[in-house]
This record gives C-alpha cells, structure tokens and sequence, in this order.
C-alpha cells in the first residue's frame, strides 16, 4: 500500500509541473481492492508526502489518515467514478485546455478523425467520440448526481467535463488513467482550435470537404478546412 501513496505523490508532481493541479486544487485516487487512496483536501499537490495520503474504504468510511487534515472535497466524485466504472484510479485535472473547452462548446465535445483518439480504450479514428459537459455547481460534493447521470447517458466516454471548472478522468488503473487525462488535454485544445478556426471536428474530412464545396457556392460565407 505504501507503494500507491508514493504513485499519489510521484503523480500529484507530475500533473502540478503540467499546471493540472494547482493552488491545491486537483488530485488523483487510486483504488486498490476494496481501498482507496486519496490526498487531504486543500493541500499542495507538488508537497505531498506518502504520510499524508488518506486511504479509505468503497463508502467511503477513512480508514487511516494524516491527523489534523480533511478528506478530499473530491472524494466523493472519485468514489462515483469507482462505482459506475469500475475505475482503478480517477484524476480530477483543472487544465486551461478543459476549461476553456467547456466555453466553446454546449452540452459536449464531439470528435472523429483525431489520431489522439486512438489513445481512449475502446475508441478508433474514424469513432465519433463524445465527452460531456456538465454545470459547475458552488461546492464541490453538490456535482456528485449531475456527473453520475453524465456517466450513465454516455457509456463510452472516459470523462466528464466541469464547465469553468475542469474535467474528470478514469481508466482501469493510474497508468490508463493518465493515458486517458493527456489525451483527453490534447484533444479538447485541438477540438477548441478547430472550432476557432471554423472546422467542425464533429465532422469526417470528407465531409468537411462536401461543406466547404457548397459554402464556396455561397458568397460571404466563412472559409473551413478543404477550401482551395
């Protein structure tokens, strides 16, 4: 167990140097068994010793902890995620690219044709790929029912958007779920920049090209990917 306090650690200071985590907002759980660690709630992710993880049961119940400290506002998203996906490890990222992702699009993020796709378990090239975007709400733990729902409506997404927020993101284990959060980081920039740029990327490359065909019949329309 020792082991995963140190993967918390040695994560926790990854995703701070990526600008994921900080100002003690952010984090990672890990799930081993019917155990699951976690950081304290409002602390510096890049300072984080083993000695300060919490590690607590499938409901939750602290099973030991640093003294003096409270347990993740987080946990109880993390522990949703476990439940409904059977996650291993879940990351809670308040990347620029996710929130900034939440501002341009509505209900979700859709996408086909990105080779970074291929990087989410279980999604191909030509997949169309869909991410949903829920409300922030003014605490943390008042998210629980809105990101379950998001979870059940959208089975093959490894994340939930958090608009003004961030984004939640689980894999099977810490390392499928860190795959999962960077891929996910690099696609919602990309999918952001399309849409700036006037590309759909809910949309195949053919059929990007038959749109820009007709908007070159239409005087003052906006020029997208495949005009010449």
């Amino acid at each position: 167990m020792s082991d995963v306090r140190a993967r918390i650690c040695e994560l926790s200071r990854h995703f701070y140097g990526l600008g994921w985590v900080s100002g003690t907002g952010g984090g990672i759980s890990i799930r081993e068994g019917d155990r699951v660690f976690m950081a304290p709630s409002g602390v510096q992710k890049e300072r984080l010793q083993p000695s300060d993880i919490f590690e607590v049961d499938r409901q939750g119940a602290v099973v030991r902890g640093p003294e003096g400290c409270a347990l993740s506002a987080c946990a109880p998203l993390f522990l949703r995620a476990f439940d409904l996906r059977d996650a291993g490890a879940v990351i809670h990222s308040h990347s620029l690219r996710a929130v900034v992702a939440t501002l341009v699009f509505g209900d979700e993020v859709r996408m086909t044709h990105l080779e970074m796709m291929k990087g989410l378990r279980g999604v191909a090239y030509e997949d169309e790929h869909t991410v949903p975007i829920i409300d922030n709400t003014p605490h943390e733990c008042d998210l629980v029912d809105t990101l379950g729902d998001a979870m059940r409506r959208y089975p093959q997404a490894h994340a939930v958007l958090v608009r003004r927020h961030g984004v939640y993101v689980w894999g099977a284990d810490w390392a499928e779920a860190k795959t999962h959060a960077e891929c996910y980081d690099y696609l919602f920039e990309l999918t952001t920049k399309m849409t700036q740029l006037g590309v759909d990327p809910a949309l195949a490359p053919g059929a990007r090209d038959a749109t820009s065909t007709r908007e070159r019949a239409e005087p003052g329309t906006a020029r997208v990917e495949g005009s010449r």
